[in-house]
């Protein structure tokens, strides 16, 4: 058994290196050039050191802080960025002649582009050079226009590349959802030609072979009923074999006609496996069995909203999803471990899970859990 010791400092460890990692991404790396390249040009034996230093340090922190987490629109997110423009302006104040202060606008724009919409980021961006360009005239500065213009170029340039890998990101995660809805659903229909073709071949035993050697039993004890055929005994021994081949018949025709139902669990993990967040905690009661394919496919689109949803809106970290059976229904209760932001309103997702689950013949219920968690209760039909 390992030391107590080496498990806490490998636990340890492990930490500072996934903050590590997390710290050196390919779009932290410009960020910190950057700002090292305009904090080696920046005077910090003036007078107006101490506030230079704080400044700096402050966006480089809240720089960092923003891009170690997701980004979104949120009251905190704005919080930060205004600090951060004003940590940046506060330097090009004091030192409107470093010529490299206002790179760290460019800085700025880009995490800007990464979270808000393009008009948004517009219309800040413009109020933005605007102080700018009032800084530098209060500072003298020769060729302001130029400048602003230049650096504005700057920031056009880091917006658009923050805006379309934003897109492609989005529409990677797209892709995964698709190919992982795409896998789920045929991982059920392989499931369903699975147990369709277990059931004509079972058919096709029953009806040709055991409807033949039932034939042949008949067509044996009548000649064993012959005065002198019936003495032989390869005669008895025929008609003693074939009762048993019809017997294994009958077995086998049993056990390919009992089946588990359709293999929910798979298509459901993979439905989920391509989203890092929530991540899903399926239970499954050992008497469910599911062989309609209409309902097994009710049951993946409503996990499917409800991935979608707790990831989008309730940022939750869990999904929760047991299936039993009760009086001749599945049960389906999905809750995640989110929080309802204000009232519940049913939108296009919601309205569309009650109509998928009553066209199947069942009944939804949507309502706040003991958690504030929103929470799914559906019962189909079997």
């Amino acid at each position: 058994m390992p030391r107590i010791a080496s498990i806490a400092a490998n636990s340890q460890h492990g930490r500072v290196r996934n903050f590590l990692r997390a710290l050196f991404t390919p779009f932290n790396l410009p960020v910190l050039l950057t700002w090292a390249a305009v904090w080696l040009a920046l005077p910090y034996d003036s007078a107006h050191g101490p506030l230079i230093w704080a400044a700096m340090t402050g966006f480089l922190v809240t720089s960092l802080l923003t891009n170690l987490v997701e980004h979104s629109v949120s009251p905190r997110t704005a919080v930060w960025f205004a600090f951060q423009a004003l940590c940046a302006l506060t330097v090009i104040w004091i030192a409107p002649r470093g010529g490299v202060a206002p790179a760290l606008l460019v800085i700025l724009v880009s995490q800007l582009a990464l979270t808000y919409s393009p008009r948004t980021t517009v219309v800040i961006v413009v109020a933005l050079n605007l102080i700018l360009y009032l800084i530098l005239r209060r500072g003298r500065v020769e060729g302001a226009p130029i400048v602003v213009t230049v650096f504005l170029g700057f920031q056009a340039f880091a917006a658009l590349i923050a805006y379309y890998a934003k897109r492609a990101e989005r529409t990677r995660d797209q892709l995964a959802l698709v190919n992982a809805d795409l896998l789920a659903t045929r991982a059920l229909l392989a499931d369903s030609a699975r147990d369709a073709e277990r059931l004509r071949v079972a058919r096709e035993l029953h009806d040709v072979a055991g409807h033949k050697l039932t034939a042949m039993r008949l067509n044996l004890r009548a000649l064993q009923s012959d005065p002198v055929l019936g003495q032989r005994g390869e005669i008895r021994i025929a008609e003693q074999l074939s009762g048993e081949l019809l017997e294994d018949i009958r077995n086998v025709v049993s056990a390919l006609r009992d089946t588990h139902g359709l293999d929910l669990a798979t298509a459901l993990r993979a439905l989920a496996a391509p989203m890092p967040k929530p991540r899903l905690h399926l239970r499954i009661d050992d008497d469910v069995q599911v062989r309609d394919p209409a309902v097994a496919e009710t049951v993946l689109r409503l996990v499917q909203e409800a991935l979608t949803n707790s990831a989008r809106h309730a940022h939750a970290e869990t999904l929760g999803v047991q299936l039993q059976c009760e009086d001749g229904n599945l049960l389906i209760t999905i809750e995640d471990d989110g929080r309802l932001r204000g009232e519940l309103r049913e939108g296009n997702g919601l309205s569309g899970m009650r109509e998928r689950v009553a066209a199947a013949g069942g009944t939804l219920t949507i309502a706040p859990g003991a958690s504030g968690a929103l929470r799914l209760h559906a019962s189909l039909p079997l």
